[in-house]
């Protein structure tokens, strides 16, 4: 497949197709908004943090869509087609749409930011080495190359505007920054043997190698194959065996599959409660504090300390969770 499309981090870099089409899409007026599509919302909330006033953003995927299986509508490839530029997180996580943004990217920017992460940085499957872990936004350390791969593709696109897409960037990146001293602070309560992360599919492994957690995902990095019986067979012997007591569904996620391993569990005499709900691949919603990466973080590490028994300040690390989830 042709990568003429993808983002490397440095802009000047970019194959000469791409650098062409970044400076036409430059040459509009400096009073005109960029129009610009994303299609995660966690793509959407950066572009809209940085580019601030000027720019217009359509994310394509609200709260709870599942990116591996969405496939682009007519209204999509409209915007797509309409748009300054199209940003996407990219590392196959938007897989039905992959042909499509080859085509798109012979004739406009189409920018894959989580590509931005270098490869030394990145988690491959241990089965296929060259197939990565796309879900780099769950490590604010990762995520913040994608931040400054968006900082630099609109300073690209709109010049006169780059010191505010800068200072916008940087102010960002530092609540990237307190966002992950919180992380560690509140997850270095949990005590460690309970530090085990069991999910609805591997979505979490960056947040564990972040954070010193061990994580068991019953599907893959994409929710594109259903969990055979084998799987879910074994992930419930696991669980009765290292007396594991919770495991967490995900909203862009069916939950079938963890309620089977709490069944599972129970027939064999061994008792796992459901610690919460996460926010994977899709925020929460449009509006609300969990409807930003940030608070969506903020959720995901809070819910997930107080359900394994660590100590949460009440309403996460700014007091804004209206709701979390504490086992009995």
């Amino acid at each position: 497949m042709s990568r003429l499309y993808r983002l490397i981090p440095a802009l000047a870099s970019l194959p000469l197709l791409l650098v062409s089409s970044l400076v036409m899409g430059s040459s509009a007026s400096a009073s005109e908004r960029l129009q610009l599509v994303a299609t995660t919302s966690m793509v959407a909330d950066v572009l809209r943090e940085v580019g601030g006033e000027q720019v217009d953003v359509r994310g394509l995927m609200g709260p709870g869509v599942d990116p591996h299986l969405y496939r682009q509508t007519r209204s999509d490839v409209t915007a797509m087609t309409r748009a300054d530029a199209v940003f996407w997180n990219g590392l196959y996580l938007e897989a039905q749409l992959e042909s499509f943004f080859e085509r798109l990217g012979e004739r406009q920017p189409v920018i894959a930011v989580g590509e931005a992460v270098p490869e030394d940085a990145r988690l491959a499957d241990e089965e296929y080495p060259d197939q990565y872990d796309p879900h780099v936004w769950m490590d604010p350390s990762r995520w913040r190359f994608a931040v400054e791969a968006i900082r630099d593709a609109l300073a690209e696109m709109a010049p006169s505007h780059a010191d505010t897409f800068t200072d916008r960037a940087d102010a960002y990146l530092n609540e990237l920054e307190a966002l992950d001293t919180y992380a560690r602070e509140v997850l270095a309560s949990v005590p460690e043997e309970s530090r085990v992360l069991v999910t609805a599919h591997d979505a979490f492994g960056y947040f564990g190698d972040a954070y010193g957690f061990e994580v068991l995902g019953i599907q893959g990095y994409s929710t594109d194959s259903e969990a055979g019986l084998a799987r879910i067979e074994s992930m419930v012997s696991l669980l009765v065996e290292r007396e594991i007591g919770a495991l967490f569904v995900e909203t862009s996620v069916s939950d079938r599959n963890v309620r089977a391993l709490v069944e599972g569990a129970a027939a064999r005499d061994h008792e796992v409660r459901i610690g919460g709900e996460l926010y994977s691949d899709a925020m929460g919603p449009e509006g609300s504090y969990e409807g930003t990466w940030i608070g969506m973080f903020d959720h995901n590490v809070s819910q997930i300390a107080i359900a394994l028994g660590g100590k949460v300040p009440k309403g996460g690390r700014l007091g804004r969770l209206g709701h979390l989830e504490e086992l009995p």
